[in-house]
């Protein structure tokens, strides 16, 4: 019997704090998944280290092993070992934890703290609090040749330009800068080959959440599906100070990944038209898993706090965003984008 050629993917995870849990469900299911390959993965800040543990899970044991890595690293994040310990709080439901979280006293002391005080006023008692998960990977396998190749996004705070780390450059540190929030974390410093200095880093979603053009690369797939994790629309206008600052942020997070989106549409349209010859560039195609119905009901508190029922109720939104990708969206790899990006931007 002749098998089917598996479709070939690259991933790109976007950046969300504790809403990361998402993607971890969307990538336990897809990794199930026998007929696909993902073979490049861009991702920032929570993207970042859900791309690090599957690569290293990926060259390390195949899809099982990448599947294990994740579910390790996100028992790190909710600092417990199992998550069906979660179970008991599920009839209380997201958007009641959520809106609970947001007006509870240790979010509001933590933004009271981020927005008054300086992180760097920690002194010498500092430590980036990523530091205990990221020093744990697997560096030897994540710095790897083998597909699938990652890339990591960072933000040069000096520049404000978009920096990419890829092999042996992703360590640590340029994961921890990924991720490195400036109100809550010190920038994390890094010898910079692209500059030849010593450079500060900000979190990645500034410049690129996640970026795309890393996975423009001949040697990729033309299919980039998004994991999208920052809703794109919100119906309602946001009236409290907390609703008003969590949809600045989501806009601000999600612009640069607009202006990429809105770039290769007019590529398309230059490639549709015959303004541009075929062949000269590549025709990407773009596909999107997210649930943004989910991610309405919930706010910045649950981005910040790793509540335990939000973890558990975004992973089994991840496992069903992605199942239904694989029956309605699965057929257009490899023959066209399943989100429309001329009606997107219309």
């Amino acid at each position: 019997m002749t098998r089917v050629a598996r479709k070939q993917i690259n991933l790109a995870l976007q950046g969300g704090g504790a809403h990361g849990a998402f993607t971890w469900g969307v990538l336990d299911r897809l990794l199930q998944e026998p007929d696909l390959e993902i073979c490049g993965i861009s991702g920032t800040s929570a993207g970042a280290l859900n791309g690090a543990a599957l690569k290293a899970g990926m060259v390390t044991g195949g899809p099982e092993a990448a599947r294990e890595n994740l579910e390790w690293l996100w028992m790190q994040v909710a600092g417990v070992s199992d998550l069906r310990l979660a179970h008991w709080m599920a009839p209380f439901g997201v958007g009641a934890l959520s809106q609970a979280l947001s007006y509870s006293l240790p979010l509001a002391v933590s933004q009271f703290w981020s927005q008054n005080i300086s992180p760097y006023a920690y002194g010498p008692f500092y430590k980036n609090p990523l530091a205990d998960i990221v020093e744990k990977f697997d560096y030897s396998h994540i710095c790897g040749s083998e597909a699938p190749y990652l890339f990591i996004c960072a933000t040069r705070v000096r520049n404000g330009k978009i920096r990419i780390f890829q092999g042996d450059q992703i360590t640590p540190a340029a994961i921890m800068a990924s991720a490195c929030l400036p109100t809550i974390f010190q920038a994390v410093e890094i010898d910079d080959v692209e500059t030849g200095r010593r450079e500060a880093f900000w979190d990645g979603g500034y410049t690129g959440n996640p970026a795309l053009f890393p996975l423009y690369d001949g040697d990729l797939p033309d299919d980039i599906v998004i994991i999208n994790i920052n809703p794109l629309e919100r119906e309602d206008t946001p009236v409290t100070p907390q609703e008003i600052q969590n949809r600045i942020n989501e806009i601000s997070f999600n612009s640069s990944l607009l202006r990429e989106l809105r770039a290769i549409e007019f590529v398309q349209r230059l490639l549709d038209d015959g303004t541009l010859p075929q062949g000269r560039m590549s025709r990407v195609r773009v596909h999107m898993i997210a649930d943004d119905e989910l991610m309405e009901q919930l706010s910045v508190a649950t981005k910040m706090v790793p509540n335990l029922a939000v973890l558990s109720s975004l992973k089994q939104a991840g496992i069903t965003a992605a199942e239904t990708f694989l029956r309605d969206g699965i057929d257009a790899i490899g023959n066209r984008s399943s989100i429309d990006l001329k009606d997107m931007f219309s």
